[in-house]
């Protein structure tokens, strides 16, 4: 199998030659360009179309989350993995919204890292646990203070915001199929993941196999008609709600 083709963007020269300098030694990677901006980003992905970017959002000129629509209409197609020193849930927000593909902390284990890496580009989203927490929580805190606004007869209610700014979009409340389609493993299994446990801590908790696991949450997003573990997470924090 070629290896996964990488784009590193970083303005801090020394932090993203030393990343690309440990990826380099994994087999599975190919660092096919680098970057400290956006503008570069463009002509590097222009002219190696990358599999993945390793996107940062502290840049000068055009933050990170500002470029990622710019990267993904270059080229259709690329993964976006935000690694940012950046905890703030806004900034979170903004980069979900955008259309990034995942979003983790520079302090994430480079092991952590290379497995994000290849989840992203199996489809998957995946977010710095401590930053799942903090969406988590912030939902809960936005839902709890406001009240509910009340509707017509006949409209259905949009799931309140996880953030003051911009959020994943959740489906309608009465287009969303209850927890009661899942069983009660399911259930365990949906629960870890609003808390931020990885499949792998999910697996550790409930003395299960990884793979069974994925499976678990594949089952859950289809019958939930939900699109990832982030909308799954703010599902089950709109249910404790309720």
């Amino acid at each position: 199998m070629n290896p996964i083709s990488l784009l590193v963007v970083d303005d801090h020269t020394l932090f993203r030659r030393g990343l690309i300098a440990l990826l380099s030694e994994d087999e599975r990677f190919k660092v096919t360009g680098q970057a400290g901006d956006i503008g570069e980003a463009l002509r590097c992905v222009a002219r190696s179309r990358p599999d993945l970017v390793l996107l940062d959002n502290h840049l000068p000129g055009v933050l990170g989350v500002d470029g990622i629509a710019s990267l993904k209409e270059a080229a259709p197609g690329i993964r976006i993995l935000m690694l940012t020193v950046s905890e703030n849930e806004n900034d979170l927000a903004a980069a979900l919204q955008a259309g990034a593909d995942g979003y983790l902390l520079k302090t994430v284990e480079l092991d952590h890292l290379s497995e994000y890496i290849i989840q992203v580009l199996a489809g998957e989203s995946v977010i710095s646990p401590e930053m799942m927490t903090k969406l988590v929580a912030a939902f809960r805190g936005k839902a709890s203070a406001s009240p509910a606004p009340k509707s017509a007869p006949g409209e259905s209610l949009q799931a309140a915001p996880a953030l003051a700014g911009p959020a994943p979009e959740m489906p309608a409340a009465r287009e969303t199929p209850g927890i009661d389609q899942l069983s009660a493993r399911e259930r365990e299994v949906l629960a870890l993941i609003a808390l931020g446990d990885s499949n792998k801590l999910i697996a550790r908790k409930l003395d299960i196999a990884q793979t069974t696991v994925k499976i678990h949450v594949q089952h859950i997003l289809r019958k939930l008609q939900l699109t990832s573990r982030v909308h799954a997470a703010v599902f089950a924090a709109s249910q404790e709600q309720g």
